[in-house]
């Protein structure tokens, strides 16, 4: 399959997942419209009420009176809003006559922050030499390998209900071009076909997405990522002849009287990333997952490539919880045991599984057993993967035991702490979901290694990280 279908196929597959709340917004934009139509249905009424009492008025004189508050109601009529208005008309058709009151009453149902869906980004990167990366989703590192650039870009949405005016536009400064024209919905914007690199990139919403939703987004440029900008400001400094080698996207809700911020995280708050390796399971992974969703938490799950094809629906309920798919190589293989390119093979076979079960391609790798050399750090940097480590090892699989588990992550937890447990055991599954709601309940956000890392200092191609502390 070229890697234009690729991308085809697998953005229909996003875009035709259903996300939570998705039928109720759409229900909701069906009773704004019904509202509007019924809101056309009482001015033209008011039309017509105002009509026969002209009619109705005696003299000349009175009729003038009467056009004249005719033309008062109907600039007085308000199409938008939520609250009831009246609008009144007095009529002074007689002294003696009491005055005409029209009452117009047009309630909008309101939406709220929580019925709104979570709707994600997802996008991809054209990298000089490389060609165009698989898809990335919502706040996820799309990175170039180390030394590498991006030449162009194109994005699009995930979960938008189909009622929901707008979409996501995007432009881009491109060197010696400067800031070329606005693109959308998977357009290139860029130049796939040059060796120039971006520089700048900005970002925004339209339609009613505009209203209800914000787009933030972060470059890599000069092995640092920029700090988060929004809504048609500028990430990146153009013209100075610094490149971009990476790039963030995020869609959040928007809140009356609140800041937003990248993945609906608070950076103020404390936050922890759960790892599960060695997985899927057909019994232990579906129960962690159950009780994030419960929870309202997200995990990271580094997955065993010949291990996906099995649980493919698993790897797709990953993705739609909003939870990391990341890659612990196709046969659970050492890095310090094979030669660079039988690495390499294993990374590469494991994101394509991958993204083909879940739709996204992962941007993260553990090495197995925490091993690592020169070599396979370098072989990770070239295909764009940090190597992510962890600060608490429960030693899940191998006490097989709930109890130490809970105690090993509970005992110890701190802000910015990555947790290492495996998801091929009943006893961890156990332990997970006592584990899950205790970690909130203690004020814990749990969130994926890539969100933990968004407002820590970021990640970069062959590195790698053990904690993201404050």
């Amino acid at each position: 399959m070229s890697e234009e279908r690729a991308w085809e196929v697998q953005m229909e597959r996003m875009k035709n997942m259903e996300g939570n709340g998705k039928g109720r917004i759409e229900q909701k934009w069906k009773e704004r419209r019904e509202k509007q139509e019924e809101l056309q249905i009482y001015k033209q009424h008011a039309k017509r009420t105002m009509l026969l009492l002209c009619v109705l008025a005696v003299g000349v004189g009175t009729a003038v009176l009467v056009a004249g508050r005719l033309k008062e109601v109907r600039e007085g009529l308000s199409v938008g809003g939520s609250k009831t208005e009246r609008v009144r008309a007095e009529m002074p058709l007689e002294s003696q006559r009491e005055r005409q009151t029209v009452e117009i009453r047009h309630p909008e149902p309101e939406i709220s922050y929580d019925e709104l869906p979570r709707i994600g980004a997802l996008y991809g990167i054209h990298v000089q030499g490389k060609g165009w990366s698989n898809y990335f989703p919502d706040n996820a590192y799309g990175m170039a390998p180390a030394g590498g650039y991006i030449t162009a870009l194109r994005a699009t949405l995930h979960n938008q209900p189909e009622d929901m005016t707008g979409t996501i536009e995007y432009q881009v400064n491109l060197s010696g071009s400067g800031w070329i024209s606005w693109q959308s919905d998977s357009q290139e914007a860029g130049d796939s076909t040059g060796d120039m690199p971006l520089e700048a990139v900005c970002m925004r919403l339209t339609g009613d997405l505009e209203t209800y939703y914000d787009v933030l987004y972060s470059v890599l440029q000069n092995n640092a990522w920029t700090d988060w900008v929004k809504n048609g400001q500028e990430a990146g400094i153009a013209g100075q002849g610094l490149r971009v080698d990476g790039l963030r996207i995020s869609v959040v809700r928007k809140q009356e009287g609140k800041e937003t911020f990248a993945g609906e995280i608070d950076p103020s708050k404390p936050m922890v990333a759960l790892t599960y390796d060695d997985g899927p399971s057909r019994d232990s992974t579906p129960r962690i997952l159950a009780k994030l969703k419960e929870c309202g938490g997200r995990a990271t799950f580094f997955m065993v490539g010949n291990r996906v094809g099995k649980f493919a629906p698993t790897v797709s309920q990953m993705v739609e919880q909003g939870c990391e798919v990341a890659n612990h190589t196709y046969d659970h293989t050492l890095m310090t045991k094979v030669a660079p390119e039988e690495l390499e093979r294993q990374l590469m076979t494991t994101n394509q599984v991958v993204a083909q079960a879940g739709g996204v391609t992962p941007v993260l790798m553990r090495p197995c057993g925490g091993a690592t050399n020169n070599a396979g750090m370098g072989i990770a940097g070239a295909i764009s993967m940090p190597a992510i480590m962890w600060s608490i090892d429960t030693l899940d699989w191998k006490t097989r035991n709930a109890e130490s588990t809970v105690s090993a992550v509970l005992d110890n937890v701190k802000d910015g702490d990555i947790i290492l447990m495996h998801d091929l055991y009943g006893a961890t599954a156990d332990a997970s979901e006592i584990i899950i709601p205790e970690l909130i309940k203690r004020g814990y956000q749990l969130v994926t290694v890539s969100e933990l890392a968004s407002y820590r200092g970021g990640m970069i191609p062959g590195k790698s990280y053990h904690m993201f502390r404050p």
